[in-house]
């Protein structure tokens, strides 16, 4: 088998996943006449049809020979994707919980209903795209259509059902909103903060959802989960909501745009800056969390958990310090444990061969970094590592005078913030993109070898986009790739989740060699002033920062539950063979146990889906599995 270091860094993928093909483009229509809603109308009516009657291979024979149909708990109480018709016809022949499908004009947004749309970046490829509801035994839930024209007949390339609204649970929104009082006399009443208090507080009760992490992970699951009436607490050995990101670096600012990172229920105001600060990110996360009402205790630890599988329960025992100095522990038993922290694991601190020794000021992992130091002409610096936190760090370096060096052992993925918003954001994320909940949906609609095949051709105009970049940081001796099968950075998160830069400005700085580069080399050692390179090159150091990155999340399971319950878990992250995410949001293979994390974006699509299978087991419309 071959080892990940041995691996180009274009091509390393989360040990364990796959790397999934990109698929290929169907025929376009050329018949600019064509009727929209009657051929979609007539798709949809055999759908029903063949379903009603258990023909499968009839529903099958609805798509092309290499369709494609994602499902997100529609059909089951899992995320698959199937592919071809073979593969429609045994799934479905295993059972299913699909109702019916109907045509949706309303939902998720209203919408133009069935029409001709480029299904291709550059026009050469359209179909008729159409939104869908999805009717299941046990709830509803938005959907997505494409078709395409296959020998002068349409049939279904891409089908995305999904179940995010369970039967008799819907969320107190809008008409449904609480009324917030009750009118009359009553002797026995409490007022808002008396109740808040208790429900906090958990002085009736235990929470059915212990939620471990309240960065955007935590908050997002939560708040779902109180919608759906589901008693759930979070905790965190942080001081405050929001100080996991406080305590990043002092300049983080994020690299996604405002459009994108919008959490539920809660969007960020008109005014909001297009890139969110770090710092300001966290203080809405607190007043996220406040106005929401989420149930939060900080300076909180696990102290111990365990699993009871006759009574599919965990028992956990928790510290909390109080405002007030005091220590409190509970002994709670939550039916579920969502481990929120972060879609990565341990740091990857190394062990490089004299750290000890060192005499400079810093020496730490780039997650320990809390910036450089005012006025610092004539301190010099090394920076470890060649991605998002090193490019960053390092700028900060040299905006305070320092002279910096980076140590590049492998390539980087390089992608300019324009060329994020012009190619991976937009349409569906700007300014006057469509709502959020359709953007939503069309992104995550389509199957991931689809994704794939989209994001080359975006890869091939980010080339174009970015030439000077790319050539100018190749001249300087900073080597960039272009991702996995040449697919660029988006795909390379979604597959390793890291080896990546969008560039804010260092590779400018790279390029006019205000920041140094030293690409192909590892360290031999950590000298006491400076580091030695695997090709005998000493670099001097007053401060080294190891922008190493992080393991896989397993390992944060590891170091939360234990061996025994983690054995049961795999390697989080990238696809598995149908091209669904593997673990996070799913069934994480331990009963009870779910990891839920990635970007915020990420966290407020998947924590409705999360929350939906937890509800759905807490009602018993699903089983837990067995261990």
């Amino acid at each position: 088998m071959t080892t990940p270091t041995s691996v180009p860094s274009s091509q390393r993928i989360v040990p364990g996943s796959v790397d999934i093909p990109i698929a290929s483009w169907p025929v376009t229509t050329k018949d600019e006449t064509v009727d929209a809603p009657a051929v979609a109308s007539k798709i949809i009516d055999s759908f029903n049809e063949s379903l009603t009657k258990k023909d499968h291979k009839a529903i099958a024979d609805l798509f092309v020979e290499n369709g494609y149909w994602r499902d997100h708990l529609g059909l089951t109480w899992d995320f698959r994707t199937m592919k071809g018709k073979d593969k429609i016809v045994s799934f479905l022949d295993k059972g299913h919980h699909l109702v019916n499908l109907e045509i949706d004009r309303t939902y998720p947004t209203k919408n133009n209903g069935p029409e001709v749309v480029p299904f291709r970046g550059d026009g050469s490829v359209s179909g008729i795209q159409f939104f869908i509801r999805t009717r299941s035994q046990h709830g509803t839930g938005p959907g997505l259509v494409r078709l395409v024209q296959d020998n002068g007949e349409w049939k279904i390339w891409t089908l995305y059902t999904t179940m995010n609204e369970l039967n008799d649970h819907p969320e107190p929104v809008g008409r449904l909103r609480p009324i917030g009082v009750q009118h009359g006399a009553n002797p026995e009443r409490k007022n808002w903060l008396d109740r808040r208090q208790a429900e906090i507080n958990f002085e009736n009760g235990d929470p059915d959802v212990l939620i471990i992490g309240c960065g955007q992970a935590g908050l997002s699951v939560h708040a779902r989960l109180k919608m759906l009436n589901v008693p759930t607490l979070a905790i965190d050995v942080c001081d405050n909501i929001g100080d996991n990101w406080r305590r990043r670096y002092h300049q983080l600012v994020l690299h996604d745009a405002v459009w994108y990172d919008h959490l539920p229920y809660i969007k960020f105001p008109e005014f909001w800056p297009l890139f969110t600060p770090k710092d300001k990110l966290a203080d809405f996360l607190k007043s996220y969390a406040e106005m929401l009402e989420l149930n939060v205790w900080n300076n909180t630890s696990l102290e111990y958990s365990s699993w009871d599988d006759k009574k599919k329960q965990w028992t956990v025992v928790l510290k909390r310090t109080k405002k007030d100095g005091s220590v409190e522990v509970r002994v709670m038993h939550p039916k579920h444990i969502i481990q929120a922290t972060g879609h990565s694991g341990k740091k990857n601190a190394p062990d490089f061969k004299g750290m000890d020794t060192f005499k400079g000021d810093v020496l730490c992992h780039s997650s320990e970094f809390q910036g450089a130091k005012k006025n610092g002409k004539g301190r010099k610096a090394v920076v470890i590592g060649a991605c998002n936190s090193a490019l960053d760090i390092s700028q900060d370096f040299y905006e305070n005078g320092y002279d910096v060096t980076i140590v590049q052992r492998s390539s980087t993925t390089v992608m300019s913030s324009k060329a994020v918003l012009d190619l991976l954001l937009y349409p569906s994320y700007c300014e006057d993109g469509p709502p959020t909940e359709e953007a939503d949906l069309l992104t995550w609609g389509k199957p991931a070898e689809v994704y794939k095949t989209i994001q080359a051709d975006l890869n091939e105009r980010q080339q174009v986009q970015d030439k000077d970049i790319l050539e100018g940081l190749d001249k300087a001796g900073f080597k960039t790739d272009r991702g996995p099968m040449n697919t660029g950075l988006w795909m390379k998160y979604l597959q390793r989740g890291g080896g990546y830069y969008i560039d804010v400005g260092g590779s400018q700085l790279i390029i006019d060699g205000k920041v140094k580069a030293k690409h192909g080399v590892g360290i031999s050692e950590i000298l006491p002033h400076g580091v030695k390179l695997e090709d005998g090159t000493e670099l001097e150091a007053d401060e080294i920062v190891c922008a190493t990155g992080y393991q896989n999340m397993r390992t944060a399971t590891e170091a939360i539950f234990g061996d025994e319950i983690a054995s049961k878990v795999s390697n989080v992250w990238g696809y598995d063979d149908e091209g669904e995410t593997r673990v996070m949001w799913r069934q994480s293979g331990h009963p009870g146990l779910w990891l839920h994390g990635g970007n915020l974006a990420m966290c407020r699509y998947f924590s409705r889906l999360v929350a939906i299978q937890i509800k759905a087991q807490l009602e018993g419309l699903s089983k837990l599995p067995e261990l």
